[in-house]
């Protein structure tokens, strides 16, 4: 029987803002930025950070911009920039702890409806040699849209030799429960999740990619060793199955454990620790129920399918995901952190031997309540929040 594991103590939490650089140094080219871009934006007064105490550590919020619309994602660039997509189809730079007004060149079109749009983006491993990076979005067609992962390069202003690496067998006209995530594994695969798209079933069907994680080489190619090749009833790319609306994924640098979460309907999100091959239940299993009150499965447990390590009802619908392992925050080691996009919170997930512990409950309301997008942890050892307001937040220790 899968058990919820609910917050013990909620940390109110205060946010300010306030105008913090970023780390700079060389760009992806070894060249060295002295200052700005054209089209940075400046001078905007942005109100004083806040501090505020959870239940382990003293924290400092900072807001180096809110002038982004419906961001989705970011990746940090090796000289400390970010990169942050926008779900419209938009591509944004954070130069020197600045945001650049101008677009990043080079996407290609993007499917808008309900919650479709640009989604994840991350780097090539190597990505000071190639200047390689990788993006997920919904693309747009004939049979309405579907998920694409996409590589490109990028030269410090735009994108070049952009091209799809897979388009997903995941076509949709009604939109919506695209994923889309992408990790990169320790042995230099790429994961990559695909949605069910509101249609269930197909999750367990390993003949589309609908409901499934998927794993590919960093040029697109299928890895010999994924669990399905060589079967005529299954689609290689598929690593794992039977997920609904997967929001986050992270590949624990220490371990290779490879972390999930996804959307349930209307309860039932999920975090799960996915494994080569194997089913994670649904719709077959499922604490959820229909978003109009019917059941959708009277099983939450049967063989051959994976438990969560941990679900929530209500829903709190999760996006995005990282484990702290930095320095900055000692107490915090090992946790896992996690946007609440309903919950309106930012979740910490205590671990032991793989199972969640306790979970502290972190809202954000100085400003009202905030649905959190995305979480990462920097290369500076801090924690970045993107919020679907269209603020970015930097969490980093008080006194």
């Amino acid at each position: 029987m899968r058990r919820l594991i609910v917050p013990s103590l909620m940390a109110l939490v205060g946010l300010g803002a306030a105008v913090a650089l970023l780390r700079s140094g060389p760009s992806s080219s070894g060249r060295t930025r002295s200052g700005p871009p054209a089209g940075v934006l400046a001078g905007r007064k942005l109100p004083e950070p806040s501090v505020f105490a959870t239940e382990k550590a003293r924290v400092r919020v900072v807001t180096p911009t809110d002038e982004l619309v419906e961001p989705w994602a970011l990746a940090f660039l090796p000289n400390g920039d970010m990169l942050i997509t926008e779900r419209a189809g938009r591509l944004r730079l954070m130069h020197d702890g600045r945001l650049a007004s101008a677009h990043i060149g080079g996407i290609p079109p993007v499917d808008t409806r309900t919650q479709d749009g640009l989604m994840d983006l991350a780097l090539h491993p190597r990505f000071t040699e190639n200047q390689i990076l990788y993006f997920t979005y919904s693309k747009p067609g004939e049979r309405g849209d579907t998920t694409a992962l996409a590589t490109a390069r990028f030269d410090g202003a735009t994108l070049t030799d952009v091209r799809d690496l897979l388009v997903a067998d995941a076509w949709s006209t009604a939109g919506g429960n695209s994923g889309s995530r992408i990790a990169l594994g320790l042995d230099g695969t790429m994961y990559m999740t695909v949605g069910e798209r509101h249609e269930q079933t197909p999750a367990q069907d390993l003949h589309t990619h609908k409901g499934k994680i998927l794993r590919l080489n960093d040029d697109g190619t299928i890895p010999s060793n994924n669990p399905f090749v060589g079967r005529k009833d299954a689609r290689p790319e598929i690593f794992a199955y039977g997920v609904r609306n997967p929001q986050g994924l992270f590949v624990d640098p220490s371990t290779g454990t490879i972390w999930e979460h996804e959307h349930g309907p209307r309860g039932g999100d999920e975090l799960n620790i996915i494994a080569r091959g194997h089913n994670y239940g649904w719709p077959a299993i499922t604490y959820g129920i229909n978003y109009n009150g019917t059941s959708i499965s009277k099983y939450t447990a049967r063989d051959g399918m994976d438990q969560p390590v941990v679900h929530w009802t209500p829903s709190i619908s999760p996006s995005g995901l990282t484990i702290y392992s930095r320095d900055r925050f000692p107490a915090w080691r090992g946790d896992v952190f996690l946007g609440a996009l309903s919950g309106l919170d930012l979740r910490r997930l205590e671990l032991q031997n793989g199972r969640v512990t306790h979970q502290e409950v972190i809202r954000l309301l100085a400003r009202g309540p905030r649905r959190i997008r995305d979480v990462r942890q920097g290369p500076d050892g801090l924690l970045y929040v993107l919020t679907e307001a269209g603020a970015l937040l930097r969490l980093e220790p008080a006194p």
